[in-house]
């Protein structure tokens, strides 16, 4: 995994909606919260979705852009995105490509651990949040680092 205060690895991967995420086009402009999961339709994956769905204004209001990652399909994403009426967007990574960069594997690449980074505009790592059980505690903490960068600004 990365460490708080270095710099977050640029990346691109391919949204539910078919277009592509390019970090590096934030930088300097919006904040980035980058979270990871297991699964599309599980529950505690969907819960973490759902937590940030009614978050999700708040989250905006620090400038961030908040996206999910999976290895799930974008097939996959576009249903799990549309199920759950999610305003923000999926990145499919079914290579691991994104995954492997930021350290998101958990037992032994078996699965994807449930991490979240909040990089501030200048691309730097502000927050690691890992809660693979804690789903409720997740997001609070995303809104204190959120906090934290503002007044730092």
């Amino acid at each position: 995994m990365l460490k708080i205060n270095s710099k977050a690895p640029d990346f691109e991967g391919r949204l539910d909606d078919g277009s592509l995420f390019r970090s590096a086009e934030l930088r300097g402009q919006r904040n980035i919260v980058l979270y990871f999961y297991p699964r599309d339709f599980t529950p505690g994956c969907t819960q973490e979705a759902l937590s940030f769905q009614e978050n999700y204004a708040e989250i905006e209001q620090y400038e961030a852009e908040l996206v999910g990652v999976s290895a799930d399909s974008v097939e996959s994403h576009a249903k799990f995105r549309q199920q759950y009426c999610l305003a923000f967007p999926i990145i499919a990574d079914p290579e691991k490509k994104i995954i492997k960069a930021f350290g998101a594997e958990w037992l032994f690449g078996l699965t994807i651990a449930r991490v979240t980074y909040v990089i501030d505009k200048t691309g730097t790592i502000r927050a690691i949040i890992r809660h693979d059980l804690a789903i409720a505690r997740h997001l609070s903490e995303v809104l204190e680092s959120l906090r934290k960068i503002q007044l730092k600004n």
